[in-house]
């Protein structure tokens, strides 16, 4: 099966390292993103996030032709969709309107043979949705909702499974699951990725592929929860908690993970949800996980908030405006710049929000702070300026940084260390 043209439709996280790949294996990639700025970035050849390596893999790929960025879908003989999926109202629904809009401006420009891949992480049932708007488009074509093994386009779901920071290598060695809508889908997915990966690319259905990626990080997610449960309890007890971690896990059979201020980014801090609103009856592990793990910024903040009453007790000259909290990390894990879903800056900006306090941040991946954090009053620092003036210091994220920083802190200074590298 040949693929001579491969289209990538959306440029984030995901969607540039993959278009990258493909186009470090000569193939032609045409990249399409709403977002101007990122579009003209990248025919610069140059890159508008953070990850190792993309920029040199980016600039080599457009300077030698293979790819190029831009607003509008051109014709490919594959399309890969790698859209947000956000959340809904307030009930946790899933957004699936950047899938539609995906799906809506592709179909122009399909023909016989094609095929298409989602790859956004989506809950059940959301690949046969997508062939459905497709179909609705393009009723001149067939689609295997209606005509199986012998319709025009071929579609299926294969989910991402990386862990930002080892983005490009991790694309190419990992396991890839591919759900097809029938076998033939799965086999022209298959021969399509076998372009660079070198992991097994594991075929099952379009349905169990959109559930294996939400049970991965839902799985996740509840040791988590049990972390940060933990964390809490032995706070209480007086236990440090990262020891008693590290003593439960010399145990054969068991593996905690380390807790923190919350969970994060756009898929743990996601997916479960996706599981909770279609089976709410059932699903009620993941959700109290949730739960626990969306709570915990509020422990964190209850923490600052007798950090800052000890503060004023300590200095009775003091009042509240004359306290500095910084906040050591933004990032929804270490040394990203991606702050999608982070418990830290929920954090920030409710310490802002409730707080006469000058609130700080800490984030050396970023060189502005977002609109929102600006807005709020929060100060972007160095490390040196905020241990420096820091009244109290909240360790929200474990980066590299931080970790070699090793600071002697000030008599008077007030430590709330989230992911216990500072002892």
């Amino acid at each position: 099966m040949q693929f001579n043209t491969i289209s990538v439709v959306g440029l984030g996280y995901i969607g540039l390292p993959t278009a990258a790949v493909f186009a470090s294996r000569k193939l032609k990639v045409i990249g399409v993103d709403v977002n101007q700025h990122a579009v003209d970035t990248i025919n610069r050849g140059e890159i508008h996030i953070v990850e190792p390596d993309l920029d040199m893999v980016v600039h080599a790929a457009v300077t030698e032709g293979y790819l190029k960025a831009t607003t509008k879908p051109e014709p490919a003989d594959a399309f890969l969709i790698a859209v947000p999926t956000p959340f809904k109202g307030d009930n946790h629904d899933p957004d699936l309107s950047y899938i539609e809009a995906a799906s809506k401006a592709i179909a122009p420009v399909l023909k016989q043979g094609d095929l298409v891949i989602l790859e956004s992480t989506s809950p059940v049932g959301a690949t046969e949705q997508m062939a459905a708007w497709l179909a609705e488009a393009r009723p001149d074509l067939s689609f295997p909702q209606t005509h199986g093994e012998d319709s025009d386009i071929r579609v299926a779901h294969c989910p991402e499974r990386v862990l930002p920071g080892h983005v490009l290598r991790e694309l190419v060695q990992n396991d890839r699951v591919v759900g097809g809508m029938t076998a033939k889908c799965s086999k022209a997915a298959c021969a399509l990725y076998k372009t660079f990966v070198e992991g097994e690319c594991v075929v099952t259905n379009a349905r169990t592929a959109e559930m294996a990626k939400l049970t991965e990080n839902s799985f996740r997610d509840v040791n988590i929860a049990f972390a940060n449960e933990l964390s809490i309890i032995c706070d209480k007890l007086e236990i440090n908690v990262w020891e008693l971690i590290a003593l439960a896990n010399r145990h054969p059979r068991v593996n905690i993970l380390q807790p923190g201020p919350g969970v994060g980014g756009h898929c743990i801090a996601v997916d479960p949800w996706f599981i909770v609103s279609q089976t709410p009856e059932q699903a009620r592990l993941i959700r109290i996980a949730r739960e626990v793990n969306d709570s915990k910024p509020e422990w964190v903040i209850e923490k600052v908030k007798l950090a800052v009453a000890e503060c004023l007790n300590a200095s009775p000259r003091k009042t509240a405006a004359d306290i500095s909290v910084a906040c050591f990390g933004l990032a929804f894990k270490p040394d990203i710049d991606d702050l999608r879903e982070s418990p830290a800056v929920g954090i920030a900006l409710a310490l802002a929000e409730q707080f006469a306090a000058r609130i700080l941040a800490v984030e050396p991946n970023i060189e502005i702070l977002p609109p929102k954090l600006q807005a709020a009053g929060i100060q972007l620092v160095s490390q040196e300026s905020a241990l420096e003036s820091a009244d109290v210091i909240i360790l929200l994220v474990d980066h590299e940084s931080f970790r070699a920083a090793r600071p002697a802190f000030s008599v008077g200074q007030y430590v709330i260390d989230t992911k216990g590298i500072w002892g």
